[in-house]
């Protein structure tokens, strides 16, 4: 009987060892938090040609926003967002645009860019991969890298979908501050727009 005792013991013993050594589910890893760096990855653009953020990275930053082309909000961005890319170009910031919307193929987000005069260069971020790294919930929705590729500002455009009614233009301070070698102010503003939609 003792030993049939002692027989089961070891077995129970070698089974608890080998469960507290198997390997366990990574959980999901968190949202970039600001002040983080952002690593590489590859996307294809809405023409199929693959691209690296660090091949689209501005010298002296990037900003990454996440666009649709159905949403209203969105839309209602299409001017403000090109502008952006305009007046940044020259001064070293590139904007880029990513699509991770699983319900908006590539040939309408290129349709999309042509009808609506969209230059700066959007992505196709299918399965929402790049989406799920950054945290972003809503188009449109903006994650500004400094040029050592660290996240300094998420959120908002600016305060409201009105052109004629913005008050605050938190994206463009986020910027500014960047290019005067300055901490961002306001390094979080909660952004509003359309949900993501993301792929089952």
């Amino acid at each position: 009987m003792m030993k049939k005792l002692s027989t089961l013991a070891l077995v129970l013993a070698v089974a608890a060892v080998a469960f507290a050594s198997a390997p366990r589910e990574e959980k999901a890893a968190s949202p970039a938090a600001v002040g983080s760096l952002v690593a590489d990855f590859k996307l294809p653009d809405a023409s199929g040609k693959e691209h690296s953020l660090a091949s689209l990275k501005g010298k002296k930053g990037t900003v990454l926003i996440f666009v649709a082309t159905k949403c209203p909000v969105s839309n209602a961005y299409n001017a403000r967002m090109e502008k952006l890319a305009q007046d940044y170009r020259a001064r070293g910031v590139n904007v880029v645009g990513i699509n991770s919307n699983y319900s908006e193929p590539a040939a309408e987000i290129k349709q999309h860019a042509s009808e609506n005069g969209l230059s700066f260069t959007i992505l196709k971020d299918a399965g929402n991969q790049v989406a799920d790294r950054l945290g972003a919930q809503v188009t449109p929705e903006a994650f500004v890298l400094d040029a050592a590729g660290k996240l300094v500002y998420r959120g908002r455009i600016d305060n409201s979908r009105n052109g004629d009614s913005v008050s605050s233009n938190d994206l463009r301070d986020a910027l500014e501050a960047v290019l005067a070698g300055k901490a961002v102010e306001k390094a979080e503003v909660r952004a509003f727009g359309c949900s993501i939609k993301r792929a089952s």
